[in-house]
């Protein structure tokens, strides 16, 4: 027979006991906070804040952006509640003054556009009127222009010739000056000028002793005819057979003609206001 061992269950093995803890081991006690210093650091930090914040210290900018911003916030909000309550008026009206509202207003759209196309008509008349005022000022003084080269009143210039008369006989006489000037009249001269007198519409030439007066004013040799005109038809017209230039060699005179692309008649006359003629009615 076999022994078995008092105390163990037969074909299990004996379990060690754990060993217990001690109860010796004390936990670490924590040091006491102190409550009376955190309270006076708490209150002396709220006087600290409040002493920042109050008073308020404002610069002068800060308080005119301040009531700057005051007032826009005012203006914002006064105009959203006028559009809310103009929103909030068409949406309890009824549908008879809601047609009526787009009526009144298709009807103004329209009176509107038809102000803004009379305007528009009224501007393109004035502009219209302002051009045609424009042009006539422009055609009234071309024309004045124009009458005053023919009156001596204005300088001419442009293409023409010069002809000097030399005259060291002294036979020269006026019917000869005249005949040069319709001659050259004739050939299509537009100004002209002898010496330092403008020969206009109703020059005349007398003789007088050692020269030739010419509207009252005495001119005496050489005698320098300055034209304007086209130098093509002027110098053909005082070399013809017989012509001005043939008369003047005859009276021991000598003719020079000079072509030049542009001549200057600088001569003026005093406008006369005639005495007996007046406009004859159309």
């Amino acid at each position: 027979m076999t022994a078995e061992t008092p105390g163990t269950d037969s074909g299990k093995p004996e379990r060690a006991e754990e060993p217990e803890p001690e109860d010796d081991q004390e936990e670490p006690e924590h040091a006491p906070m102190s409550v009376s210093a955190h309270t006076i650091d708490r209150h002396a930090a709220r006087r600290r804040l409040m002493a920042a914040l109050w008073p308020p210290r404002l610069s002068r900018g800060q308080l005119v952006v301040a009531l700057l911003l005051f007032s826009l916030g005012l203006g914002l909000a006064i105009q959203v509640r006028s559009t809310n309550d103009h929103h909030s008026q068409l949406r309890g009206a009824r549908q008879e003054d809601l047609v009526r509202i787009l009526d009144e207003l298709d009807s103004r759209q329209q009176r509107l556009q038809q102000e803004k196309a009379e305007l528009e008509q009224s501007l393109a008349k004035l502009e219209n009127s302002s051009n045609q005022a424009k042009e006539a000022q422009e055609q009234t003084r071309k024309k004045a222009t124009e009458l005053g080269v023919l009156a001596g009143t204005v300088p001419a210039t442009g293409p023409g010739i010069v002809l000097t008369v030399d005259d060291p006989q002294g036979q020269v006489k006026a019917d000869m000056l005249l005949d040069t000037l319709q001659e050259l009249r004739a050939a299509g001269a537009e100004a002209i000028q002898i010496n330092d007198v403008r020969v206009v519409v109703n020059t005349y030439f007398t003789d007088v002793s050692g020269g030739v007066q010419i509207d009252g004013k005495k001119v005496s040799a050489p005698y320098r005819f300055t034209v304007v005109g086209n130098p093509q038809d002027l110098t053909p017209a005082l070399n013809i057979p017989g012509g001005v230039v043939r008369t003047l060699e005859s009276h021991q005179a000598r003719a020079t003609i000079s072509q030049q692309q542009k001549v200057l008649v600088d001569a003026l006359v005093d406008p006369r206001t005639p005495q007996y003629a007046k406009p004859a009615p159309k």
